[in-house]
């Protein structure tokens, strides 16, 4: 419970991550919150923001740090292919994680997962359980099984789709690479994908983590309640200068031959969740939460370009 005349104080794991360190300016704008930052290797000291040395994958040093804490959001994983650290950092730890913040009586947890739980098999407009997870990969494995003990404790779990903006090293950087092996458009660009600026989505977690009343529980999917087709994400990057435009257009069967003629770090699964439909509806968390997106899903894009620019610049 909160003393009165003390901050109230949120444990946050990740955030020295892309997305976690954007939750963590926007929980720690609020007067009267003290973040508790869990980390392996803490950050600058800022005002707001209190620092400890933990880490998921070692479910030891994790005790003790829900005490005295309003609420609790988990932002960390690993998200590699080493299975056994995916298995001991996100369903261990996690595990060991919710068993902290239970024991200390922590009644609001909001944690992050993936929509990447849903597999290969690709989807226009699918409601949470609309579509059994099929989990193709050992993260996405793990981090649907993460799940579960939020659940369990009565949390919010979120599934965002594609996560853009300044830090992003996955979403843009693989197009970058895909555009270069299979310079087209890709299956017509007809593809609907869900996107949420990484702004966006700590507005939604710092929502959930801070407002009054009760957290909305269970699973929510958590990007921009509109679909943005695969040509559109790629015409708003080259009309940025991000990436190059393409010129023809490919059937799916070319773009993968071409894909493959062309080896890279991006696997085929991969391509797929980033060019066939992948979208998910996501209305409900924006409408529970009270929260306005932004007018299009890909309004902050701009703000993120130089960012972007710089890094794929790089040698």
């Amino acid at each position: 419970m909160q003393t009165s005349g003390r901050p109230r104080v949120i444990v946050l794991t990740g955030a020295t991550g892309f997305v976690g360190s954007a939750a963590l300016d926007a929980l720690a704008r609020h007067p009267g919150i003290l973040v508790r930052a869990l980390a392996r290797i803490p950050s600058a000291e800022r005002e707001g923001v209190e620092w400890v040395r933990a880490d998921l994958g070692d479910p030891g040093s994790l005790k003790g740090t829900c005490e005295g804490a309003a609420a609790l959001v988990n932002l960390a994983s690993y998200i590699g292919q080493d299975e056994e650290r995916c298995h001991t950092v996100n369903v261990l730890g996690g595990a060991a994680l919710l068993a902290e913040a239970v024991r200390a009586g922590v009644d609001r947890i909001v944690h992050l997962s993936t929509a990447a739980v849903y597999g290969n098999l690709p989807h226009r407009g699918i409601e949470v359980d609309e579509v059994t997870p099929d989990p193709a990969s050992a993260a996405s494995r793990t981090r649907l099984a993460a799940e579960a003990p939020v659940l369990a404790a009565g949390g919010t779990v979120l599934r965002p789709g594609l996560v853009l903006g300044a830090g992003d090293r996955w979403v843009v950087p693989a197009l970058a690479e895909l555009i270069d092996r299979v310079p087209a458009s890709w299956d017509g660009g007809r593809a609907l994908l869900s996107v949420v600026d990484v702004g966006e989505l700590a507005r939604l977690i710092d929502s959930l983590a801070t407002a009054p009343g009760p957290a909305p529980r269970g699973v929510h999917h958590a990007s921009h309640p509109a679909a943005v087709t695969s040509a559109g994400l790629m015409s708003a990057l080259a009309a940025e200068g991000i990436l190059p435009e393409a010129r023809e257009d490919w059937p799916w069967d070319r773009c993968v031959e071409q894909l493959h003629a062309h080896p890279g770090q991006v696997t085929e699964r991969q391509f797929s969740l980033l060019a066939r439909d992948y979208y998910q509806r996501a209305d409900t968390i924006w409408q529970l939460t009270g929260l306005c997106p932004t007018p299009t899903p890909l309004s902050l894009l701009p703000s993120a370009a130089p960012w972007y620019r710089a890094f794929l610049s790089r040698p």
